[in-house]
């Protein structure tokens, strides 16, 4: 069995955080002691895994020379462009090739999480349930921002982008993490772009729903912050100046 690959999705502007990211991508600010990309390399490294995928746009070179090939970390970093901020799901997909048609997980970059070990018991429930795919979710008070699950039991019937609050089907967000088989890869070449013209990754996991495929949710323990605003950003620095 091949071993699993990594993949972080690291090419959006961080139009919501202002200024503060004009200089260098949402990924690069710090948490901490390190930038929050760093942290998500270091969960994969908690689940075994060092194969790493970085998907970068804009200022990517930014983040090539904060990790250059992976050696300082002990992992193996390989870089892919995606031209177009066309969405979730295409930066996915750009991974494809790279990840020799094996399982796989995804973490966004710009999220802040704790304790680190949350990858690898995602891992370990997937391959218990032999999913197809498996999301990470928290409770949300604000689910507007998230994508959003129906739940039944462990197993997801429904999934909704940004939903208004009246309109969520329950409060469990999407954490931005996910295992995936590369049968998401055949979900995302059938995913029609929203009224922006952005693929969702949610709009490729209801597909799966849709096509029967088993999808799964594991609700993750800890502390998941999206350090996509500066009141977010501010608040996972607080949070790590606790713990740490």
């Amino acid at each position: 069995m091949k071993k699993m690959k990594g993949l972080i999705p690291a090419a959006g502007m961080g139009t919501r955080l202002g200024p503060i990211a004009l200089a260098i991508p949402k990924e690069l600010l710090m948490v901490g002691d390190k930038a929050c990309i760093e942290h998500v390399v270091e969960a994969f490294k908690l689940a075994d895994i060092t194969d790493i995928i970085i998907v970068v746009g804009w200022r990517k070179h930014a983040i090539l020379d904060y990790f250059g090939s992976g050696k300082r970390l002990d992992v193996n970093i390989t870089y892919i462009v995606q031209d177009e901020r066309n969405g979730l799901a295409k930066a996915v997909e750009c991974g494809k090739n790279a990840l020799n048609h094996n399982s796989f997980a995804v973490i966004l970059g710009d999220n802040f999480f704790y304790p680190k070990t949350f990858l690898k018991e995602l891992i370990t429930f997937h391959k218990k349930k032999q999913s197809e795919c498996t999301v990470g979710v928290t409770p949300m008070k604000d689910v507007s921002s998230y994508g959003v699950i129906k739940p039944r039991g462990e197993i997801i019937i429904d999934i909704v982008e940004k939903p208004k609050p009246k309109d969520a089907p329950s409060n469990l967000a999407c954490a931005g993490i996910y295992v995936f088989k590369p049968s998401i890869f055949d979900a995302i070449k059938k995913t029609k772009p929203d009224a922006n013209n952005e693929y969702q990754l949610t709009d490729s996991i209801k597909w799966m729903i849709e096509e029967k495929k088993p999808v799964f949710y594991k609700e993750l323990k800890g502390r998941h912050i999206d350090i996509g605003s500066p009141e977010r950003l501010k608040m996972a620095n607080k949070f790590f100046s606790q713990k740490m």
